[in-house]
């Protein structure tokens, strides 16, 4: 049997195992150890394999991770996402689905602090669908936007998502964080667009809130002061070459810790859950991606990316068919996959195929982060969708999907165009000589 389809049954026997829920890091630990020791032997794939995890332990730029996760807990401890959604409806006031575009607003902003999907979604389901559901929401849409608008926080720099890819395909991170950001705002853009149409068609799902006066708007935009600064300190000092992107998360992360207990919002106890809560993703997290890099090793010795290369070019397939199979392929597998083991699994694999049709590894990483956020809301397994109906369990999984139809239809229109115009990701590294 040759290594190459060793390879493809280790693809198809990963696939097979996360189908009967066997845990991601699990399973990906499994096939990778015995698929590099079916090529090479048991002793040098234990040896392997106890490599990964002090490899990964040693490396600096992954210290980023936990350090925006610190910073997206403490916070969401010390009440910014209230404050941002306050902010937000003020802002948004006074027209026909204001809510749900506030809700889109302060994810968008929660994003830039928090770096997590997941967490945007659980945050905002607890403070923006009660106040939604309150004033006459349509319970599925009210759903809906907040699972949709929690997707931007994996998109909008800084994003856990992208420090993870940036240490898989060995791109900087930095350019990453600059690539998102103009992506990540047209998507906030493109919500709020689709927001409006949909409050067109069909009104009675979002009835119209009463406008704030002025005074009341700047008093609820005092609180954006705190995401300013970090917002500041976390991404723009990066642009500005201030600080490495560990250096600015380090730093946010304190001056987080520093704001909290300066407004009195942040006591100890809840900065003791904010470690804890720390801990327990970041554990989690690396665990994953130990057994990523075991089964990107066993994937590399196993020369699938060169063969599937070499396969392309043999095919005579069109740069148009290899980026509409490529769409295909991660819409698939979001459907069932959460966005880190999409981009673990898959990246060792489709990154050296795209690259050997010309495109950068900065645009694909940007590329795939999209496509994770339509995975985060596509059924059957659309991860945020399930965080917010086990807070809301009376509203039904199947009304929820409903209400992300807009959104999902504006995630496919960014995708369309980040392909037909790679600037959108690319210009700004370029233009900040990054």
């Amino acid at each position: 049997m040759s290594n190459l389809v060793i390879g493809l049954l280790g693809v198809l026997a990963l696939l097979a195992i996360l189908f009967i829920r066997v845990p991601v890091g699990v399973a990906l630990v499994l096939v990778g150890m015995c698929g590099y020791a079916s090529i090479d032997r048991w002793r040098t794939a234990l040896t392997m394999v106890g490599s990964v995890p002090f490899e990964l332990a040693s490396a600096y730029s992954l210290s980023v991770v936990p350090l925006f996760i610190l910073m997206g807990a403490v916070a969401s401890r010390a009440g910014m996402s209230r404050e941002l959604f306050d902010a937000a409806n003020a802002i948004f006031s006074g027209f026909r689905g204001a809510l749900a575009n506030a809700t889109i607003g302060a994810c968008a902003a929660f994003g830039a602090i928090c770096g997590s999907s997941i967490a945007t979604a659980a945050t905002f389901s607890r403070v923006a669908i009660p106040e939604m559901r309150r004033h006459g929401y349509d319970a599925g849409i009210a759903a809906g936007a907040v699972a949709a608008a929690g997707c931007l926080g994996i998109l909008i720099p800084p994003s856990v998502i992208l420090a993870i890819y940036s240490l898989v395909a060995e791109q900087s991170l930095a350019k990453l964080f600059a690539a998102a950001l103009f992506p990540g705002l047209l998507l906030a853009a493109l919500y709020v667009l689709a927001t409006v149409l949909l409050a067109r068609a069909r009104p009675q799902y979002m009835p119209k809130v009463p406008a704030m006066d002025f005074a009341s708007r700047l008093r609820a935009a005092r609180g954006l002061w705190k995401l300013a600064v970090l917002f500041f300190l976390a991404v723009v000092g990066i642009y500005l070459g201030w600080f490495s992107p560990t250096e600015a998360a380090a730093v946010a992360a304190f001056a987080a810790i520093v704001i909290g207990f300066a407004t009195r919002s942040l006591g100890l106890r809840g900065l003791l859950d904010a470690f804890l809560d720390t801990v327990y993703s970041s554990a989690m997290l690396f665990f994953i991606i130990v057994g990523a890099f075991i089964f990107s090793r066993f994937i590399v010795l196993a020369r699938v990316p060169n063969e599937l290369v070499a396969w392309v070019n043999e095919a005579g397939l069109s740069p148009a068919a290899i980026v509409l199979a490529v769409v295909l392929l991660y819409f698939l597998l979001g459907t069932f996959l959460e966005e880190v083991s999409t981009i673990l699994i898959t990246v060792p694999v489709v990154l050296p195929l795209m690259a050997s049709i010309g495109y950068d590894g900065i645009w694909f990483g940007i590329f795939v982060t999209i496509m994770a956020t339509i995975g985060l809301i596509s059924p059957p397994v659309g991860l945020t969708v399930f965080v917010i109906q086990a807070q809301n369990p009376d509203i039904p999984v199947g009304r929820i999907y409903k209400g992300t139809l807009p959104f999902l239809a504006a995630d496919f229109v960014l995708v369309g165009l980040l392909i037909a115009f790679p600037a959108l990701a690319l210009w700004l590294p370029a233009a900040l000589r990054m």
